[in-house]
């Protein structure tokens, strides 16, 4: 099934799970005796891993590669990230309407998912350093004729894999999944990516946690250039040497043992690859920013887990105290923000609830919360928002994200009102909501359920059997089980 991500409502996250289910169901009903994974936007790659991995045949994955970059008036634009940017300034008044729709037409040149470090740039370079694609095949841009050349290697390779039976519990280990993770610390990647990879995980058996990737993330520094957390786009990626020379820099904190879908190990993939723009792929001591872009924070509200990317954060609301400004749905939020009456400052919190994997339903993408237009008009560009949604990789600011448990299942967010004080402080990887333990449970005593949002189909399946966002987001019924006998032909 296809998972357009700009046209499909109200979440192509809703059908992630679905997708990964076609796909095993595909493989185990049919002759096949290997798959080339074909995708590229967010939901589409881990999907069909999710779903292979599950169905243990030998798979490859042809990444569809990032689009070139964009232009308009002479400056360089990247999909996503400037999108959100150029809105805010056209909120501002500060660009006309015939401003905004040249930005549109100059944006996405070509065919590709977006040219910056979005979910869809992140989860192709992971899934390379996780062993799934060919050297080097995460970065080429979808146009560059690299890009065919290499498609034709995949389906060359994926012959001799099934030959060889190098089906995919022997590439998917706690270490290369550690390999995965240390490439999206210093990448500045999506925050999208720890739900996915923690899925990937568990079809393999392995239970992955999401303190493995604040545990990480610690020790690495962003070394990748490429927005929303540096300055740079994919295309500029490519040009400095691509993934096999980023992971190649990043060989210290790699497990270059690691089998991949070459027949080679990892390490054997990125010998030899050079740096050709320390810009853009910097060296390890002179980063982008310093350990620490990708953190999980805990605390009253969020028992189970945030996650919030710093490395796109204004640095000095990596500690805030402020009050709330607590929104129940995001309809509430669109109709309420633009109001020139609201009574909001620079130094509130802004939480959204009831936006999580039931919520939503899906998750939706609405975890950067649109700054206020009263504060828009003065120049604020960035604050503090907690939610229980995701974000667009190409997202950024101070978003706090993926809060577990979600309001709409009776976590603590959902008890959290306006006017109480939150406080937020990354480096003590804290978040607290100021209120007394008898008063949360005050609230809690008089917080009455929501009915579920989907009742029959899919979304049946969806509302009883998906699991929070710190577990990945998977159905429960589809970790590892009992071996399933191969289907007869009748």
């Amino acid at each position: 099934m296809s998972l357009s991500e700009n046209l499909m409502k109200p979440t192509t996250m809703l059908y992630r799970n679905f997708l990964a289910m076609e796909t095993e169901e595909l493989i185990r009903s049919q002759p096949v005796d290997g798959a080339v994974l074909l995708g590229g936007c967010d939901k589409t790659l881990p999907a069909l891993l999710m779903g292979t991995i599950s169905a243990g045949v030998p798979a490859i994955v042809v990444p569809a590669g990032p689009m070139l970059r964009g232009n308009w008036r002479g400056e360089v634009l990247g999909s996503g990230t400037d999108s959100w940017k150029y809105w805010d300034e056209k909120r501002a008044g500060n660009i006309t309407e015939d401003d905004w729709h040249e930005i549109e037409g100059g944006i996405a040149r070509s065919f590709g998912t977006c040219m910056t470090m979005g979910t869809a740039a992140t989860m192709m370079s992971i899934i390379e350093a996780l062993g799934f694609t060919l050297p080097g095949a995460s970065s080429i841009p979808a146009a560059d004729s690299g890009h065919a050349r290499m498609a034709t290697a995949s389906g060359r390779r994926i012959v001799e894999m099934i030959r060889e039976d190098q089906t995919p519990e022997r590439i998917v280990s706690e270490a290369s999944l550690d390999n995965a993770i240390v490439a999206h610390a210093a990448l500045g990647g999506s925050t999208n990516a720890i739900i996915h990879l923690v899925a990937i995980a568990r079809r393999a058996g392995i239970p992955l946690m999401i303190d493995r990737f604040d545990e990480i993330s610690r020790r690495v520094p962003v070394i990748a250039n490429v927005r929303p957390s540096g300055s740079l786009l994919m295309e500029d990626f490519f040009y400095a040497g691509g993934m096999r020379a980023f992971l190649n820099r990043l060989a210290p904190y790699l497990d270059l043992s690691c089998p991949t879908v070459s027949g080679q190990t990892l390490g054997d993939n990125v010998a030899g690859a050079r740096v050709y723009h320390d810009d853009v792929i910097r060296p390890l001591d002179n980063p982008v920013s310093p350990p620490g872009g990708t953190v999980v924070l805990r605390g009253n509200i969020a028992p189970d887990g945030a996650v919030m990317k710093a490395s796109a954060t204004e640095p000095h609301l990596l500690r805030h105290r402020g009050p709330v400004l607590a929104f129940e749905s995001y309809d509430e939020l669109a109709a309420t923000v633009d109001r020139e009456d609201l009574d909001v400052t620079p130094d509130h919190v802004l939480v959204l609830k009831n936006a999580g994997p039931q919520g939503g339903p899906g998750m939706p993408e609405w975890g950067m919360l649109p700054i206020p237009l009263k504060l828009v008009k003065h120049g604020v560009r960035d604050m503090v928002r907690i939610s229980d949604a995701r974000m667009s990789g190409t997202s950024y600011g101070a978003c706090i994200l993926h809060v577990a448990p979600e309001a709409f299942i009776g976590g603590p967010l959902a008890f959290v009102q306006t006017g109480d004080v939150i406080e937020v402080n990354v480096a003590e990887r804290r978040l607290h909501l100021d209120v007394s333990d008898e008063e949360l449970l005050r609230r809690r005593e008089a917080w009455k359920p929501r009915q579920p949002r989907l009742a029959r189909g899919y979304g049946a399946i969806f509302t009883h059997h998906v699991t929070q966002a710190n577990e990945g987001c998977d159905f429960d019924i589809l970790g590892p089980g009992p071996e399933l006998a191969e289907p007869e032909i009748h």
